[in-house]
Order: C-alpha cells, then sequence, then structure tokens
C-alpha cells in the first residue's frame, strides 16, 4: 500500500523543512533562507504548532550565526523569543539552554589591542563596527530573554544566568565597555566569581583611577540590592584572584571605605 500522502495544507514535519533551509543557508543565499525562516515558521506558530515554530526559529538562529550572518541571525533569535512570549512557554531549564544554545553561536572576536599603522586603519574601523553589530544583536536577543523569563517565572529581575550571559557579552565584545551596565547585569546574575575575573581583567588594562570606582560600584550595587553574601564573595575572590596573578589591588580612600562597609 502507497503511503498516505498529507492533505493539502497540512503542514508536514518541521524537520523537513529544518534540513532543505539548511542547504539554502548553507549554498550562500542568506537572505532567502532568512525570509523562508520567518514565514514558515510563522506558519506553525499560526497553526498551534509552537515547538516545530520554535525548532525552525532556533535552527535557523542558530545557522545564520555560524556564517556570520549576525543581524539575520538575531533577528531570528529574537522571533524565537517573542514566538515563547505568544505561546506562554514557561520558563524552565529545558528552554534556558536552547536561548543558551543560540547565544554561544554569537561569536566572540577578540579586539586588535595594538594602536594600527594608517594602512590598518580601515581594517580597524571594520572591526569595530562589527563589533558593535555584534553586541546590539546579542544583546536585543537576551534583554528579550529576560524579559520572557520574568514574565514566565524566573526570579523577578529576569533569569540570573541570562544576566550573567549578557554581561559577559557585552564585555568581551563591546568596542568601548560600559563597566556600570556589565555590572548592572552581573549583580543581577548569580555568578560573583566570574564577575571577579571580568572586573580584575578589567584592572588590567583600565585608566587609573578607574580600578577602584568599578570594585566600588560593584560592591555598592549588590548592597543597595540586599544581597551581602555575594558582595563579600565578589571582594574575596577579587583579592584572590589579584594575588594569583600577582597584581596590586587598590588602596585608595574609596576602597576603604568600601572593605569598612562590608564588615559593618
Amino acid at each position: 500500500m502507497s503511503r498516505e500522502r498529507p492533505r493539502r495544507g497540512t503542514l508536514p514535519p518541521a524537520q523537513e523543512h529544518i534540513e532543505k533551509l539548511e542547504k539554502v543557508a548553507e549554498e550562500g543565499n542568506y537572505y532567502g533562507a532568512q525570509q523562508m525562516y520567518k514565514s514558515i515558521s510563522a506558519r506553525y506558530a499560526s497553526a498551534q504548532r509552537n515547538s516545530e515554530a520554535l525548532d525552525i526559529l532556533q535552527s535557523g538562529a542558530c545557522i545564520q550565526l555560524k556564517h556570520d550572518q549576525i543581524t539575520c541571525g538575531a533577528e531570528l533569535a529574537v522571533l524565537f523569543v517573542e514566538t515563547l512570549v505568544k505561546a506562554k512557554i514557561p520558563y524552565d531549564n529545558e528552554t534556558l539552554d536552547r536561548v543558551r544554545k543560540i547565544y554561544k553561536m554569537f561569536p566572540q572576536i577578540p579586539l586588535p589591542q595594538h594602536l594600527p599603522d594608517d594602512d590598518e586603519m580601515q581594517q580597524i574601523s571594520e572591526a569595530l563596527g562589527a563589533a558593535k553589530i555584534r553586541v546590539e544583536g546579542c544583546s536585543s536577543f537576551l534583554k528579550a530573554a529576560i524579559r520572557w523569563s520574568v514574565e514566565f517565572g524566573a526570579h523577578r529581575n529576569g533569569s540570573p544566568e541570562l544576566h550573567v550571559m549578557l554581561a559577559e557579552y557585552i564585555y568581551s565584545e563591546s568596542p568601548e565597555v560600559d563597566m556600570a551596565r556589565v555590572s548592572y547585569h552581573f549583580v543581577r546574575g548569580n555568578n560573583p566569581k566570574k564577575f571577579a575575573s571580568v572586573l580584575v581583567n578589567f584592572m588590567g588594562k583600565c585608566y587609573p583611577g578607574e580600578d577602584d570606582l568599578a570594585i566600588a560600584r560593584a560592591i555598592l550595587m549588590y548592597l543597595s540590592a540586599g544581597n551581602l553574601r555575594d558582595a563579600n564573595c565578589l571582594m574575596d575572590e577579587i583579592k584572590k584572584q589579584v594575588e594569583s596573578k600577582q597584581l596590586e589591588f587598590p588602596q585608595s580612600d574609596l576602597i576603604q571605605f568600601i572593605v569598612y562597609l562590608l564588615q559593618t
């Protein structure tokens, strides 16, 4: 007996589309693949087949990002989160892992640390522009994911894991690091040891006087959130890492005040 064909208008399993669209992207037709990812996932969402719509969008975001199509990948990543919201998908570890898989596909490319020659200026300018696009794309995606996590079951400030991801990416990829913004997300995260590593790294390349300010800001933000435990953990971890790297811990009136504050 021949296999019964799907009725006209019936959507096939999403995996069929995922495989076809991956081939389109692999052939270099990123724009064409992008339009199909959006239109086909929308059809599954309209048919209340939200799980398959999410599969298509996750696959599309990862493939586009794999090929350095940052704008396209970020757009599909945001659509993935918007579908979570529309489908009222609750926040849980399984869905967090799906968000994390997309996040890990955003490229992390070290920026040049030396002053360029005249011949390199164009390349440096292009690298800085690309970094800005990466940060904006990843930030849009993770901010949307944080809002979803607030609405559908995470901590009132949003998923701590998502805040850590965003803080890490902003710090590692931004052409000009905004430590206030980085600190904002780390303080709402759950990894003060990783925050300490970032601060110690920042201490090694910032202007004089910025290191104690960054440490003080971080401690005060923890304290204002009522999180004395992580404030102390952060300070202890910074001291430990500074000692292991044979660096100098800042000694200023501001730091002395912060140390005194932690003891009260």
